[in-house]
């Protein structure tokens, strides 16, 4: 028998942990407005500046407060220190941007859904084009009518 981490599962297989603290973040599949890059922050390195617009923009930023923007720049400094060649900073950064949801494992822990959403949001914009497309033919059929009736 394979040894396993923890207690072993209850055989009901009910979860006690049903609600997360932070609750569920349903998150877009469009990237945010996002802020400009602060010049005081003094920003050297390309990477930086990346990395900002990249977390700016990002689906997450449309719950973020002040404390998650000023978190932001102090990260963004650690991140051109590091592009600046300080390699030790590494850990830090990726402990930071895992509170954020970088990844798709920390958007799970984080309880983050971003897959259900987007896909409801393609499909309401698939059904838009299609109802734009019936729009536009309707038009053109009803321009047609005028003219051989005029």
């Amino acid at each position: 028998m394979p040894s396993r981490r923890g207690p072993a599962p209850s055989p009901n297989a009910r979860r006690r942990n049903t609600t997360h603290a932070l609750g569920e973040h349903e998150l877009t599949s469009a990237s945010g407005e996002g802020r400009a890059l602060p010049k005081a922050l003094g920003i050297t390195t390309g990477g930086a500046k990346r990395f900002w617009r990249t977390w700016a923009s990002a689906p997450q930023t449309e719950h973020w407060l002040e404390t998650d923007w000023a978190e932001l720049e102090i990260t963004t400094r650690l991140v051109d220190e590091f592009y600046g060649g300080n390699v030790r900073l590494a850990g830090e950064i990726r402990q930071r941007v895992g509170r954020w949801g970088a990844t798709t494992e920390d958007r799970a822990r984080l309880r983050m859904n971003f897959d259900k959403q987007a896909e409801e949001e393609a499909a309401r914009t698939a059904e838009e084009a299609r109802t734009a497309d019936m729009d536009a033919e309707l038009f053109k059929m009803l321009s047609e009518a005028k003219e051989q009736g005029a």
